[in-house]
């Protein structure tokens, strides 16, 4: 089945990309994330095009990622500032950054993470059980949400018949 547009399938991660996949897009939270929130500093910090940033920008605040508030009251200029749900993409952020640190940067990470009050390095982001527990991959198993359609069900069932296969037996 081919989908012209990834918020088309009914997969999470498919619409999170879809919203937040391009690559400018991520510099940009990421720079959201360091402090910035004026256009020209994010421009300057990034090397983007205005064209290009300005086309970024206005679809984080479209799908209430970022929101534009006013510098001061009834100021035309413009900051960017991460809502809520543009907050909750932090620990996603962070765990892109140590996958890269891990894998892309064999002299050494570019940048530390620390906590500010004690000066800690911060742990790797990991998956666990509201127990605590952690997790990888091989401990986790997929079965329909409420927002499951029927062929994602489907998939999923095929999925599920495919590990017992490889694996020996269900879960």
């Amino acid at each position: 089945m081919k989908h012209n547009k990834l918020d088309d399938l009914n997969c999470s991660i498919a619409n999170a990309l879809d919203l937040i996949g391009e690559w400018w897009t991520i510099l940009i939270l990421r720079e959201a994330f360091f402090g910035t929130c004026r256009f020209e500093d994010f421009q300057h910090h990034l090397g983007i095009a205005r064209n290009i940033l300005a086309a970024r920008l206005r679809k984080l605040c479209d799908n209430g990622v970022l929101k534009r508030v006013p510098i001061k009251e009834g100021a035309k200029r413009h900051e960017y500032k991460l809502t809520s749900m543009g907050r909750d993409l932090y620990p996603t952020l962070i765990a892109l950054t140590q996958w890269g640190d891990r894998w892309l940067h064999e002299e050494g990470a570019p940048v530390r993470f620390i906590e500010r009050a004690t000066g800690d390095d911060i742990a790797d982001v990991a998956i666990r059980t509201k127990q605590g527990r952690e997790l990888d991959a091989r401990d986790l198993a997929l079965i329909p949400g409420p927002g499951a359609t029927d062929e994602t069900r489907e998939r999923l069932h095929l999925l599920q018949l495919a590990w017992e296969k490889h694996n020996g037996g269900s879960r």
